[in-house]
């Protein structure tokens, strides 16, 4: 999984024409999703079966997934950019270039290509890169989107839904079948951002999930805080109420932070600091990932209903971060990406002064 979320988003950003990228990238996310939704499909089914061993059918036709991973990745090209780092075969990229584009006048980016790998020859060790101020947008970007979308609160979904929603009153099978309209909501609108994403962009699309999320949790907070005692579940419909706001705050998430997320950090790096900029972007991840998972159990039971409060208020921090410190990056290429922060308010005064300091030394 580690190797699939750090290849697999690059690639794709490195194969879409700058117009369908966002699109195409958010297929990784889209599929993730119709994974997911095939999981709990198959865990409520097997749930079912008596005697107890219907996990070793869940557990075993994960294989089947792995399988066709595997095989598939056999037949994968290499992008135009490897060809031109690996083996220098400008011809050989150009034809893969040619093919991917349908189109024969990719000159121009052919020749941005293998600019970007001159540059990126020279560098030895892209960790100690990145770290210089010339690259300090995109590694603010590396380690805050990971970050922000792990403590949006969406694993508190994905991991722990059944216990959540017994926890809101729902019997057991009720509270599997509930994790698979989630997913069903999830996806579908992870679809719909596949659709917008590369015409309202990706700026629109954060700002207007972030208030869809954070309204939907203030709004679960509070049916909980006067619903919920400390023993027993909500009664009457309160509990479908929840479900229906716990579907929206999932669909605010699968059309911006879910596949965006993903999206932004893969076409922000160039190719010098690419890879180091992705294993950052993993790596904090998993971290948080890691974090929320271990601590998500007590901070339910310590918070109760608080816990949705909690996770809004990170939701206003990080829909804040993206309104002030994140550039528009749909359409364009992104071996020409340097330029959104030459163009931003903010990060100008960053790289706009390391670029006048170049130029000085240069002199």
């Amino acid at each position: 999984m580690i190797l699939e979320l750090q290849a697999v988003p690059l690639y794709l950003s490195e194969m879409a024409p700058p117009r369908y990228r966002g699109a195409i990238n958010n297929g990784f996310q889209f599929s993730i999703g119709i994974g997911a939704l095939s999981a709990n499909l198959i865990n409520y089914g097997t749930e079912k079966i008596k005697g107890g061993w219907g996990w070793r059918i869940s557990l075993a036709l994960a294989a089947v997934p792995a399988t066709i991973l595997t095989l598939g990745a056999v037949f994968l090209p290499e992008t135009p950019n490897s060809l031109i780092q690996l083996t220098d075969d400008t011809e050989r990229a150009k034809l893969m270039l040619q093919r991917v584009r349908g189109t024969e006048d990719v000159q121009a980016e052919l020749d941005d290509l293998i600019k970007a790998s001159s540059i990126s020859k020279t560098v030895e060790h892209p960790f100690k890169k990145i770290i210089k101020r010339k690259y300090r947008p995109q590694l603010v970007m590396a380690i805050a989107i990971p970050f922000f979308q792990q403590v949006t609160g969406i694993n508190v979904i994905a991991f722990y839904a059944p216990i959540l929603f017994r926890t809101i009153g729902l019997g057991e099978s009720a509270s599997l079948m509930s994790s698979v309209v989630t997913g069903i909501v999830g996806t579908g609108s992870t679809f719909i951002s596949m659709l917008v994403v590369d015409k309202l962009g990706r700026r629109a699309l954060f700002i207007f999930g972030g208030v869809q999320m954070l309204v939907s949790q203030i709004m679960v907070g509070g049916i909980m805080a006067a619903q919920l005692g400390d023993h027993g579940g909500i009664g009457g419909g309160y509990a479908y109420v929840v479900l229906i706001l716990i579907c929206i705050y999932v669909a605010g998430f699968s059309w911006s932070w879910g596949p965006l997320g993903w999206l932004v950090p893969s076409e922000i790096f160039p190719l010098e600091i690419r890879s180091a900029g992705q294993s950052i972007v993993v790596a904090v991840s998993f971290l948080f990932t890691f974090i929320v998972a271990q601590t998500f159990l007590a901070m339910l039971c310590h918070f109760k209903s608080g816990i949705f409060f909690f996770f809004g208020g990170w939701v206003v921090v990080m829909t804040a971060f993206v309104y002030y410190f994140l550039p528009e990056t749909k359409n364009t290429p992104i071996e020409k990406m340097d330029r959104v922060w030459r163009e931003h308010g903010f990060w100008n005064k960053i790289v706009g002064e390391m670029d006048e300091q170049t130029k000085i030394e240069a002199a």
